[in-house]
């Protein structure tokens, strides 16, 4: 559902008080005065702190400093037209035991006098108190064609004709807002550089943008499947739908693709998994703290769900990297917790189910024991790979990979063969470790690694799989029943 249609629902079911996120308040200014003529053929009443009131000749700097005021006026306003006033960062004074009451006593009087009361703000700062009395919603960033719209104005104002780009610039600053498609545009028309850098730029100025969120983290795709031994099925699975973006592929009929859920034992690849399929297919990699979603505030964490699904969107094409899924939607949390985890669930699973952006998804988890049953029933992901502990060739190719690395002149010269039949039951990510420690012992005593460096390490080493014996085991016997297929 779009902003204008949302906010008009509310609206006719009479909610009163209206409580808008965004960071973008002229825009959502510009946006509400549209919604108040088309809605009621009235203008929009608009109140801050230092100017007071704007927008009637009768109310003008009305309630200037006055916050009791501003709301006062709402409340006396009986006029059979109905009317939107909005309160520019409210939010501030909402601490304020006067102001909560004022509030709750107004909400219920404006229900019969056609008048809303809209609060924008950068964030969600609602007491307990007044929750009931508010409904909460947010402003989304601007679309592919508002972008297009403003780019085309920014380059008329500076007098270039040339619009052969549009479409890439387009597309390039999706996930930005307005304002700061303006300074981005302005920056780059000023220092005339060429079409192939001003994307770079741009790129640039997302990455920051996104990481400003404190939800979200840009990726740099550093790593591809050649760096990662084994996962033959995962890998050419994912071959076969490296061009599933393409035009082509939309010509075809092929549907988009919701993503994959990748189960396995710490250390198998799960992770540098997201960070390769980002390399092959040449998309941005966004990783979702799925941590810091959840916070104390009530409804927050729904909002910050939000948030973070529509800048992937805006960023699209890309992969959503959703790292230990499991450690936030578990059905063992307890129940003081369950009723913000199970909205913000329901927030996600819906996004998976209905999605059409070209997000595609990369949750992990170490276990599936915890996991809700929603998530993991079919529809909700492409598929379910379980990563398990690598076999013997797995552990030959893993082990050159390494060494390879490190030793491109002189890998050759290690028994690769013997160290992947003593290296049984170690993940990647431990084949990594001991090769490390043979390095540091072998550099501390002035010397070269060799091969019996790096067999002392692993005799010195105790894996995973025999430290958590039981449930790796009961993993990989529901993993080999048939129920996933195995990567």
């Amino acid at each position: 559902m779009n902003f204008e249609k949302e906010l008009i629902l509310l609206i006719s079911s009479k909610s009163s008080v209206i409580y808008i996120i965004t960071d973008e308040e002229k825009r959502l200014e510009q946006a509400l005065e549209k919604i108040s003529k088309k809605l009621f053929t009235t203008q929009l009443s608009s109140w801050d702190f230092m100017n007071g009131y704007k927008g009637s000749p009768s109310q003008s700097k009305q309630a200037f400093k006055n916050p009791i005021e501003a709301i006062e006026i709402i409340e006396n306003n009986t006029s059979k037209t109905p009317k939107l006033f909005l309160l520019k960062d409210f939010h501030f004074f909402l601490n304020d035991s006067s102001i909560i009451r004022k509030i709750k006593n107004t909400s219920q009087i404006i229900q019969n006098t056609n008048n809303y009361i809209i609060i924008s703000a950068n964030l969600t700062q609602i007491p307990t108190s007044l929750y009931e009395y508010v409904n909460i919603i947010y402003f989304p960033l601007p679309n592919h064609q508002e972008i297009k719209i403003e780019i085309q104005t920014i380059l008329k104002l500076a007098k270039i004709n040339n619009i052969q780009y549009l479409n890439t610039l387009s597309n390039a600053y999706k996930g930005f807002s307005i304002d700061k498609i303006r300074e981005s545009l302005s920056r780059i028309l000023i220092s005339q550089i060429s079409i192939s850098k001003s994307i770079k730029q741009i790129e640039y100025e997302k990455r920051k943008i996104i990481q400003k969120t404190n939800i979200l983290d840009f990726y740099p795709n550093t790593y591809n499947f050649k760096e990662i031994g084994g996962l033959y099925n995962l890998k050419y699975w994912l071959k076969k739908r490296k061009y599933i973006f393409s035009k082509n592929a939309k010509t075809y009929g092929l549907s988009n693709p919701r993503g994959i859920l990748l189960v396995g034992i710490q250390g198998t690849g799960k992770s540098l998994s997201a960070k390769a399929i980002s390399k092959e297919w040449n998309i941005p990699l966004l990783k979702l703290d799925i941590g810091k979603i959840f916070t104390s505030l009530m409804g927050e964490s729904e909002i910050r769900m939000r948030q973070a699904i529509e800048i992937s969107e805006k960023c699209a094409p890309c992969i959503l990297w959703i790292d230990e899924i499991d450690k936030a939607f578990n059905k063992n949390i307890s129940s003081n917790d369950n009723n913000t985890n199970n909205r913000v669930l329901a927030s996600l699973l819906t996004w998976l189910a209905e999605k059409k952006t070209y997000v595609f998804i990369v949750a992990t988890t170490n276990t599936l024991s915890g996991l809700p049953t929603e998530i993991i029933r079919k529809g909700r992901f492409d598929e379910i790979f379980f990563l398990d502990l690598p076999k013997y060739q797995e552990r030959v190719q893993i082990l050159t990979i390494h060494l390879k690395k490190i030793r491109p002149l002189s890998w050759f010269k290690y028994d690769i063969e013997y160290l992947s039949k003593i290296t049984q039951k170690f993940s990647g990510a431990e084949i990594e470790q001991v090769i490390a420690e043979a390095m540091y012992n072998s550099f501390y005593e002035n010397r070269e690694f060799t091969t019996q460096d790096i067999i002392h390490a692993i005799e010195q080493t105790i894996p995973i799989s025999f430290v958590d014996k039981e449930n790796i085991s009961k993993l990989q016997e529901w993993a080999y029943s048939g129920k996933v297929r195995i990567a």
